[in-house]
């Protein structure tokens, strides 16, 4: 099967009985109190799918209170598949691309990349990049187009190319006055 036809792209429901399994292995925990397995599932017509109640403390909940879910109106299929496709795309995906690619309005895609990333910032994968005493390589990109093309008025002098030259420096202990007093505003010109 491909990953395509999985149901939880297509199906709210399929993606929350997902979700469920992902998060509670050992049955539903309450967010509230923490307890474990000591909660029941409400099955009223009058209650949303997935609505559980604890035991313990008495208050209800659902498998997205917690994560970056919680009170969306988005629905839940939407947010797996965006997960999906940021996480593995090799090179990131834009809110454009999410927009196009889910039928969302920007607005919403915009919203959903930002929730995503704040996620994927606590997550045991991102102490692989960089961290204590590790470097994160990037490719060198050309900014900016050839000087030549650009109207008279808009070339900026001391620019060659269109590349900006810059000095970098590694300072170990440096103190707010000793950065203030290396700032490219206060370093005479040349």
């Amino acid at each position: 099967m491909s990953i395509a036809d999985n149901p939880i792209f297509h199906d709210a429901e399929k993606a929350r009985e997902w979700l469920e399994t992902l998060l509670w292995p050992d049955g539903p925990v309450c967010p509230h109190c923490g307890l474990i397995g000591a909660a029941y599932k409400l099955n009223g017509k009058s209650q949303r799918s997935g609505l559980y109640k604890c035991k313990g403390c008495e208050e209800q909940f659902t498998v997205t209170v917690g994560t970056v879910f919680e009170r969306s109106h988005i629905p839940l299929n939407k947010w797996v598949l965006a997960f999906q496709l940021m996480v593995a795309s090799k090179k990131g995906m834009s809110a454009h691309q999410l927009h196009r690619m889910l039928g969302l309005t920007y607005k919403t895609a915009w919203f959903m990349a930002m929730r995503i990333r704040e996620a994927l910032v606590d997550s045991p994968f991102a102490a692989m990049l960089g961290g204590e005493n590790k470097v994160v390589e990037i490719d060198e990109t050309y900014v900016g187009g050839k000087e030549a093309n650009k109207h008279k008025s808009k070339r900026t002098p001391g620019r060659q190319g269109g590349v900006a030259r810059l000095r970098c420096w590694h300072w170990s202990n440096a103190t707010v006055m000793y950065v203030r007093s290396m700032s490219p505003t206060s370093m005479p010109r040349r």
